[in-house]
């Protein structure tokens, strides 16, 4: 399939409903999430990367989101290792090019970057538009599941994680960076938010269609909420191979944990785009300084 969607959002007027006060809305910014179901081909998911890159950017993206995996998809775990490169192999510089040719800033979550002969780091890279590589996030929680009865997968076996919680300024305002089943674990959202004074979330993912149904949407928004800060979600969607399914759904939620877009699991290789306006920031940035500052001053007394 070759769907193409296009959704435009003005989060000013989605706001009216969370009544919270607003002022005059001086700037905003135009921003793209991907959905794509990758293959075990890399010019294949290239291509498909290239195309959406360049609708994203005409559409006045300043700044589009791919998911985990976006680079390639193997039918097997040693698959990846096998074709991991390090950050200046043809791979990643194609999409530094891709980057410059098209004038846009690039989150790639989940590339396969080679750390030895038997393991890779699951590494999610930013791209500014003049095609240099920003900064890079290495996956710190990777995901280990054994299923009574049923399929096993060990992220572990094959991966190195990674120690370091990184965040970026943007054109979009400053990034946070995280990558799939991180989404699970709260504090490292909280120490983008607080520490690192985040104010975008980019969960790049590959959620599974059981895990996916059950529990995405709803731990995207909570993270939003207690973080009060946008969060893109970009998701795989649809059949890899004849062993792996992905959810799908990809999201952009705003501070008050609304979703302000969303690509449906049935919208393969697909974008949107959202408008996100900095009015939120400044009001959100108070009003979880003073939430801190209570929060911090209750447990101290308490305890």
């Amino acid at each position: 399939m070759n769907n193409t969607c296009l959704t435009s959002v003005d989060l000013t007027k989605a706001s009216l409903s969370t009544q919270i006060p607003m002022a005059t809305v001086k700037n905003t910014v135009r921003v793209a999430a991907a959905q794509m179901t990758s293959v075990n081909d890399l010019m294949a998911n290239f291509n498909t990367c290239s195309r959406l890159v360049q609708e994203a950017a005409s559409a006045g993206a300043k700044l589009i989101c791919f998911p985990e995996n976006f680079s390639y998809m193997g039918e097997k775990s040693g698959d990846s290792v096998k074709i991991a490169e390090p950050l200046n192999g043809p791979v990643m510089q194609r999409y530094c090019s891709l980057a410059r040719d098209s004038n846009i800033w690039l989150s790639l979550g989940g590339y396969q970057e080679r750390f030895d002969d038997t393991h890779l780091c699951n590494t999610h890279v930013v791209i500014d538009n003049t095609g240099m590589i920003q900064t890079t996030y290495q996956k710190m929680h990777l995901f280990d599941v054994d299923v009574p009865g049923g399929s096993s997968y060990k992220e572990s076996s094959f991966t190195v994680p990674g120690t370091n919680v990184v965040s970026v300024d943007s054109p979009v305002g400053r990034l946070g960076l995280t990558v799939c089943y991180d989404l699970r674990f709260p504090s490292i959202y909280q120490q983008l938010r607080f520490d690192q004074k985040a104010q975008v979330i980019l969960v790049p993912a590959a959620f599974t269609t059981v895990t996916g149904e059950a529990h995405w949407e709803i731990l995207l928004r909570a993270r939003a909420v207690e973080t009060q800060c946008y969060v893109i979600a970009a998701a795989q969607a649809g059949k890899h191979n004849e062993k792996r399914e992905s959810y799908g759904d990809t999201l952009i939620i705003d501070p008050w944990g609304s979703v302000v877009g969303r690509l449906p699991g049935e919208n393969l290789r697909s974008y949107f785009v959202t408008t996100l306006s900095d009015i939120f920031w400044m009001q959100f940035d108070t009003f979880v300084g003073a939430c801190r500052s209570f929060f911090d001053w209750h447990y101290c007394g308490r305890y």
